[in-house]
């Protein structure tokens, strides 16, 4: 039989229902869907949903395969709701299924793991493919059916059910569908009337003015980074265009063009306990340039910016009238920020569907019941450290729960 749908015609693929069975699909099989569609099966009583999974590439879950480097930082032990963009809906939805609560999902299906610096939790194996395995055979063992290398084109309601069309024309129509892949992708097959908001890099380097940093690319320093209001303590890496490491990543979900970022690469001290540090450095070594003075305190390339910075000689010695400049050039060494780096480089984009359309505790459209939206798709972002995949577990699992009862 065919319909006519969006100036296609469509092939519509006519299920014999099992009485009692609800039928839910799941499109992307990534982080936040292959939560979904197992904590959908989980939930279901005596086996009465069919859960279908739809992934456009040739496997599932090779976000998860490619996170943290091949070793999958999947959550943190500190994760709060305070962290995220747009966190109110965040602490919603963590008020639904508490961070513990989402850990325990895992544990159930069998991983095991181990926590690092800053919170952060891999799993103890050291290697991502364990966190897509538990899920993978947790999927195989509950009947959930996946199809890989099928794309859905559109999701329409329709008489009280969802229309589930693919590249091919062929559609189906099920009781719930769980949106699950990120960014444009996720609009392209959406209703219309949501809320869209336009997808940008984040959690990646920043290009900066470059003068000033000149000779100190791939250059690494452990400080304070501030931007924006916002502070960040760890390792940082000079490039070329700019900065990067970890620190920069977290700060990068703050910073603008045009906003002045500030190293202090001296945090453990005041400025009064700075200055009087170099006072008593300078006297130590008074026939020392003040280059060679700050040897074993300061790696050369970055004791060379820092003096340049503060407009001192490299070679004359430091006079006590050039102490202040100098603590200045350490604490409050200044970047014009011109924009994100290389985009290539960016874990998150911020931007995607508004929250407001969305049930914070389900994940399921307030105006279109059955329609789920979840992970990356929504407006939602958080730092490093395993924040935005515990977002895309809590999504995904309060998601598939929702379809599988409701």
């Amino acid at each position: 039989m065919g319909v006519v749908f969006s100036s296609c015609v469509l092939k519509v693929v006519v299920v014999r229902y099992h009485e009692g069975m609800k039928r839910i699909a799941v499109i992307g099989g990534g982080a936040a869907g292959l939560a979904a569609a197992v904590s959908a099966a989980q939930a279901a009583q005596g086996g009465s949903v069919e859960v279908t999974v739809f992934e456009k590439a040739d496997r599932v879950g090779k976000s998860i395969l490619a996170s943290g480097n091949g070793r999958c930082n999947f959550s943190n032990s500190t994760v709060d709701a305070a962290s995220y963009h747009n966190p109110s809906f965040v602490q919603a939805s963590f008020d639904a299924l508490p961070p513990s609560e989402a850990l325990g999902f895992y544990a159930a299906l069998g991983l095991i793991w181990r926590e690092e610096g800053e919170g952060r939790l891999y799993p103890l194996s050291g290697k991502a493919s364990s966190v897509l395995d538990v899920l993978r055979f947790a999927a195989r063992d509950l009947g959930v059916e996946v199809r890989c290398g099928r794309e859905v084109r559109s999701v329409t309601p329709a008489n009280g059910a969802l229309l589930v069309c693919l590249e091919d024309d062929t559609a189906s129509f099920f009781d719930a569908a769980i949106v699950a892949c990120g960014g444009m992708v996720a609009r392209s097959l959406m209703p219309t009337g949501y809320r869209y908001l336009n997808t940008q890099p984040m959690l990646g380097p920043l290009r900066t003015s470059t003068e000033a940093i000149r000779g100190l690319n791939n250059v690494r320093v452990r400080c304070n980074v501030s931007c924006g209001g916002h502070e960040e303590t760890g390792e940082i890496l000079f490039r070329d265009y700019g900065l990067s490491g970890i620190a920069v990543f977290n700060l990068s979900r703050f910073a603008h063009a045009g906003d002045t970022l500030t190293i202090d690469f001296l945090p453990q001290f005041s400025f009064e306990e700075a200055q009087g540090l170099l006072e008593q450095r300078f006297s130590q070594f008074p026939r020392r340039g003040a280059l060679d003075s700050l040897a074993g305190m300061l790696q050369q390339p970055l004791a060379r910016a820092v003096l340049k910075a503060a407009g001192l000689s490299l070679e004359a010695p430091l006079e006590p009238s050039g102490l202040a400049a100098l603590t200045q050039a350490l604490k409050g060494f200044s970047l014009a920020v011109e924009g994100m780096g290389d985009p290539q480089q960016c874990q998150v984009w911020r931007g995607g569907f508004d929250t407001g359309a969305f049930s914070p505790g389900s994940l399921e459209s307030k105006s279109d019941p059955g329609l789920y939206v979840v992970g990356e798709a929504l407006d939602v972002d958080g730092p490093c450290g395993g924040y935005n995949l515990h977002w895309a577990w809590t999504s995904g699992i309060l998601a598939g729960q929702s379809a599988a009862r409701g």
